[in-house]
């Protein structure tokens, strides 16, 4: 899986000189005779929840659908970012055809660019899965005993999944016109990089709002302890990741993202199936030294992760978003943000 920085998205100059050009026309690759992409551009952050775009790339999902739908050459390209800012950099200078994102980030993208050529929606959920906050600061129990003396890290300070949650988990302690309340002690990180740092003890970042497996390491090290867990302050399982896309994209290549839906539904469903070989999948892509594939399988295994296409409470994102000003509009539901291949599931 190939690494790309967020210098080499910037080359073409300022986000805002290049974003319209690029979203309405995707950096492709076509032949003279093709009528849609030969070569189809996937980009993703560090973690479980990205298991199955893991899975599509070693079983080579979106070739197969895509060659059913008389596509035979189109070729997928996965790659990895570190971070919400980063992804929405790829998306704005036209570096990748479908990206990972959290719910709010399509909250986000369906208030800035509904209805106009750089429309964005998604396409489908990757799973459902619960962020752990932990921290190595003793004193510690509750958010309540945050201190200016403390880091917590987030994939992207303010706008990532991690960091709403962390306002909603806010406003549910102080009341709504305290929902901002600890993003002062907040750091944007990638999870490794924040790991890291609160396993060793010795850094600014004492604490960290993780996705798994990072917490698991986390929790695993003495001295380290839970705070909170995301299905506390939403109620239940909500949409972890889902699948973007440009609008244009979309509606010029129909058939190369009907076989990255198809493809994200059979990732899903041999995620199901066969919780340990999708457990030697993540480890042969990740090479991870900290796991084994049977602990990777108990995570897969975990009843709190959901691997499910299904969007599963977005509305209660927007509805948040909505009401502490960090999204001007509510979409009218949540199929607004989604392109109609996910509009016959049983979304939220």
């Amino acid at each position: 899986m190939k690494n790309v920085h967020r210098r080499d998205l910037l080359k073409l100059g300022g986000r805002a000189s290049v974003a319209a050009a690029a979203i309405a026309s995707p950096f492709i690759m076509r032949s003279a005779l093709a009528q849609e992409v030969m070569k189809v551009t996937l980009l993703m952050q560090h973690g479980l929840p990205y298991v199955a775009l893991m899975t599509m790339n070693e079983m080579k999902l979106v070739e197969k659908h895509a060659a059913k739908a008389g596509l035979p050459t189109l070729k997928t390209e996965y790659r990895s970012l570190a971070g919400t800012s980063a992804l929405l950099d790829a998306l704005l200078a036209g570096q990748m055809h479908g990206g990972i994102i959290g719910v709010p980030s399509i909250v986000t993208l369906w208030n800035r660019t509904a209805g106009t050529p750089q429309e964005v929606r998604g396409l489908c959920a990757l799973n459902s899965m619960p962020y752990v906050l932990v921290t190595n600061n003793k004193n510690v129990k509750t958010i309540r005993d945050f201190t200016a003396k403390d880091k917590i890290a987030l994939p992207a300070a303010k706008i990532s999944a991690h960091a709403i949650c962390l306002q909603m988990a806010a406003a549910k302690e102080w009341g709504q016109a305290e929902y901002a309340r600890l993003d002062p002690f907040t750091i944007s990180r990638a999870h490794p990089d924040a790991a890291a740092a609160v396993m060793a003890g010795n850094n600014e970042i004492n604490s960290h709002y993780a996705v798994a497996p990072f917490f698991h390491y986390e929790l695993e090290t003495p001295g380290v302890h839970q705070v909170l867990k995301s299905y506390e302050t939403t109620g239940g399982p909500v949409t972890t990741v889902l699948m973007m896309m440009a609008k244009s994209f979309h509606d010029q290549n129909p058939k190369t993202t009907a076989a990255i839906y198809a493809a994200l539904e059979e990732a899903n469903a041999f995620i199901n199936a066969n919780p340990g070989q999708a457990a030697e999948i993540y480890m042969k892509t990740t090479n991870d030294k900290r796991l084994n594939a049977p602990q990777v399988a108990k995570m897969i295994k975990d009843p709190d992760n959901i691997w499910t296409t299904t969007p599963q409470k977005t509305m209660d994102f927007a509805y948040f978003m909505n009401k502490v000003g960090t999204a001007k509009k509510v979409p009218p539901d949540w199929k607004s943000m989604f392109f109609p291949e996910a509009h016959a599931l049983n979304g939220s």
